[in-house]
């Protein structure tokens, strides 16, 4: 390694004094990028975002090393990179025509206050790093408390800076909200007893052989987020007990198998932790029956969890908030505030129905969570978290329960008007209608919907297998055109014996508009003019 001269050791220390005092001035690189971004993002984004030139293999190819840079060097110098790498080669998640994933654009607010918060740099673990931003980080838990469980105003002051409680976690996504629910659900099923000290000081094993159960188990339907088997393996209860129930032709979990699940359980003495319930599910956005569920939990006397990631919103809207029925007689619910709530990245919640609940998890330590402080980070997971409540707040205050209602409301009713528009379409063929803002598709032109139609088991499988390769090139295409995205996932849908591959839209981005959805689909009807498609099409012909 080169030694570096007095000077230059001085120069470079002069240099990263100054990364850290005086900001580059507002027409450098830097300050230029910060400034056309903050004018105009969505004109910056398309300006600045190209269609997709390079393969995944090519970029990688300007991270491959794995030498970290030797001298310090100019922001502005970086700044080019990243403008030439990263910015001109990253998704454009915020296009209106950008409608396969749970992306959006953002509101223009969100940008400056989020360097607000980044300046600031609070650290939600402790009060001592956080003063204001603590209470009003419980303040938006509480909000999203009301907005499920609507309990009467002269309850939440009582609770919303009780030192002792909490009404909910932040967490940095629905993923950690879920293992939060559960991880409550499983230490208060588990409190000390006696002579045991309780799940949390003894652990699984020593739990079950108290309790007397050969283990636990998590139900939920097979549309269940894949966060669920992160938790079981996490939790020790075992993927293997993450109980996956079938769902009917609606996308929902099928009750009667539920039951029977459970008397299997409960025949080979597995205790059930906990059932969930999906409002929203990821790949199709239909929602559980939750009354009828909260009931069976209720019954079989287990933690009834809601995942309402996607669907919670839903909740704003007073034509809607009927479809969510039920959900405030769970015990937990998970909210994702960089989904519907328009924050960027980084923001999930899971609320409490008991504000004690979060108790069987509490933790300190003598430096930071001391007994007695407001800290939120004795009943969190995580440790360091940055302020992202500040963004939920500014969402909830700025765009307030009205902006959200019609959020939710076009989203709703734009879903609607897709699926309308791919009925009446002779070469889609609709394979869930949306009950929120998600729905699923396939390219199925008429004629060989009607082979289906007469064909055989055998028959329709092998339609079927050439129709899921014909869905794949077709949305592997669209995806690096760049003009327009729709993703894809695999499905049993109502009709067919196998498992189909089909077209995802989400529609949760105000920007995106009729027309727009009108020329997703045009631009398919392109695509499947390709060669290899058509020969794909010309082998279901000849079948």
């Amino acid at each position: 390694m080169t030694s570096l001269t007095p000077n230059k050791a001085r120069a470079n220390l002069e240099s990263l004094y100054r990364i850290f005092t005086v900001p580059e001035a507002p027409d450098s690189t830097l300050g230029a990028i910060d400034q056309a971004i903050s004018d105009d993002v969505t004109g910056f984004l398309q300006t600045h975002i190209v269609a997709i030139e390079r393969n995944l293999e090519e970029i990688e190819a300007n991270f491959s090393s794995s030498a970290i840079p030797e001298e310090p060097t100019y922001v502005s110098e970086y700044t080019e990179f990243v403008k030439e790498n990263l910015v001109a080669h990253s998704v454009h998640t915020a296009a209106p025509g950008f409608v396969g994933h749970m992306t959006s654009a953002l509101p223009y607010f969100m940008l400056p206050l989020a360097r607000v918060m980044t300046a600031l740099n609070q650290n939600l673990v402790k009060v001592e790093t956080s003063k204001a931003f603590t209470p009003m980080e419980r303040q938006v838990i509480a909000m999203l408390h009301h907005l499920v469980y609507r309990r009467d105003d002269d309850f939440y002051p009582s609770w919303i800076h009780n030192s002792q409680h909490a009404l909910g976690a932040f967490c940095s996504g629905g993923t950690i909200a879920n293992v939060t629910a559960l991880w409550v659900a499983r230490n208060r099923l588990f409190p000390p007893d006696g002579d045991f000290r309780g799940i949390a000081r003894e652990g699984l094993a020593r739990a079950l052989k108290h309790s007397g159960y050969e283990g636990i188990a998590v139900l939920v339907s097979e549309r269940g987020h894949y966060s669920f088997g992160k938790a079981t393996d996490l939790l020790g209860i075992g993927r293997d007990h993450l109980i996956k129930v079938n769902t009917d032709e609606n996308n929902r979990i099928d009750l009667k198998l539920l039951r029977l699940a459970c008397r299997r359980l409960q025949d080979e003495n597995i205790r059930p932790l906990a059932l969930v319930g999906i409002a929203g599910t990821t790949e199709t956005g239909n929602i559980d029956p939750l009354e009828a569920m909260a009931d069976f939990a209720q019954e079989i006397d287990c933690h009834f969890h809601v995942d309402a990631a996607w669907g919670g919103p839903t909740l704003f809207s007073d034509r809607y908030r009927r479809l969510l029925a039920g959900i405030e007689r769970a015990d937990s619910v998970t909210i994702d505030a960089h989904k519907q709530l328009y924050v960027p990245m980084g923001a999930g919640m899971v609320v409490f129905k008991d504000p004690t609940a979060l108790s069987a998890i509490e933790h300190h330590a003598n430096y930071i969570l001391r007994h007695g402080s407001k800290d939120l980070g004795s009943h969190t997971l995580e440790g360091s978290r940055p302020g992202m409540a500040m963004l939920v707040h500014a969402g909830l205050s700025i765009i307030g329960r009205k902006g959200y209602e019609l959020l939710i409301d076009m989203g709703i009713e734009r879903a609607q008007t897709f699926a309308a528009m791919i009925r009446q379409h002779p070469d889609f063929e609709l394979t869930s209608k949306p009950e929120l803002n998600i729905l699923t598709y396939r390219y199925c032109p008429g004629a060989i919907q009607q082979i289906l139609a007469d064909a055989t088991a055998e028959q329709a499988a092998v339609v079927n297998s050439l129709l899921d390769q014909v869905c794949q090139l077709l949305q592997k295409s669209q995806r690096e055109a760049g003009r327009t995205f729709v993703s894809r996932t695999r499905l049993h849908t109502a009709g067919y014996a196998e498992e189909l591959t089909v077209l995802r839209v989400v529609l949760a981005n105000p920007l995106t508009t009729d027309e727009i959805l009108a020329s997703v689909l045009a631009e398919q009807c392109e695509i499947v003019q390709q060669p290899e498609i058509q020969a794909l099409l010309r082998q279901i012909d000849e079948l």
